[in-house]
């Protein structure tokens, strides 16, 4: 099984993305089984924001948990950009734990650059972190530019962690960041893992070279495009899977392993970018 080391954890290097879970009533028992699915069968990592159904889904993961050992659990949740100063982030994360009836984070993250000074909120998720608060901080939607401000400050090299989009068609940090993260020993959690989805214009799934490399495999596309992220070192995909069905069936992109025939052919469909891209941001 493909692994992650986050804050000395080694952990699956696939987890359950909770974006837009939570804020149905009729689709909560169905939510709750797959985030149960996915824990029965080995997994550890839950990924929630305050901002995600203004708190209905850190309350939907906080149901999803409660038969499980915490410390079997890696538990990340997210600040706003708002909130994200010395006066607002303890409540914040007070309430988001409360939501998650948690004690603790295992990991909390600066959701999004906003108008507090950088050094502020990174001195206040230090101070929380030393408060007990959760066991690790990190940053997410963070390009090059973020991550070198960030490692000048006086706490900056504590980052544990950096949350971008990236997926086979999303490819522009490979250009710097990627790069730049390896060399700092800097995991990346993989948001939008198998695209934006075909309301957004993604087409990956139906792609003839997608398509191929699943039937090399005897795999389906989404477990491809899954394989393909966690292909790359120090790498956790967090897809949302909002049906176990699906959550199984993401499991076996852990086992598969793309030859250097396989990256060759999803290259040429998806280039390597060859310039500084803007970041993308979903």
């Amino acid at each position: 099984m493909k692994t992650v080391t986050i804050n000395q954890q080694k952990l699956p290097a696939l987890g359950i993305g909770t974006w837009e879970m939570g804020n149905s009533a009729a689709a909560e028992k169905e939510e709750i089984k797959a985030i149960q699915a996915g824990l029965d069968a080995g997994l550890r990592v839950i990924d929630t924001a305050e901002m995600y159904g203004n708190g209905r889904s850190e309350i939907l993961v906080g149901q999803a948990i409660k038969p499980y050992q915490r410390s079997d659990l890696f538990l990340i949740s997210k600040v706003l950009p708002q909130n994200a100063s010395a006066a607002k982030m303890q409540q914040s994360v007070e309430n988001s734990l409360k939501r998650l009836q948690t004690d603790y984070l295992d990991l909390y993250l600066y959701h999004w650059r906003g108008m507090v000074p950088l050094e502020e909120t990174v001195e206040t998720l230090q101070s929380l972190q030393e408060k007990g608060y959760f066991r690790a901080w990190g940053v997410s939607n963070f390009d090059i530019a973020d991550m070198e401000e960030l490692w000048q400050l006086p706490s900056g090299k504590n980052v544990a962690a950096n949350e971008d989009l990236y997926n086979l068609e999303t490819r522009g940090i490979e250009y710097s960041l990627l790069p730049w993260q390896r060399k700092h020993h800097l995991p990346l959690i993989a948001y939008s893992p198998l695209g934006r989805g075909p309301k957004m214009g993604s087409t990956m799934t139906q792609d003839p070279a997608v398509m191929a490399v699943a039937q090399n495999h005897g795999a389906t596309p989404f477990q491809i495009l899954l394989a393909w992220v966690m292909q790359q070192p120090d790498v956790l995909a967090i897809p949302k899977s909002s049906s176990s069905k699906h959550l199984l069936s993401n499991l076996k992109a852990l086992e598969i392993d793309l030859t250097p025939d396989d990256l060759a052919i999803l290259a040429k469909a998806y280039p390597k970018p060859t310039k500084k891209e803007p970041l993308a941001i979903y």
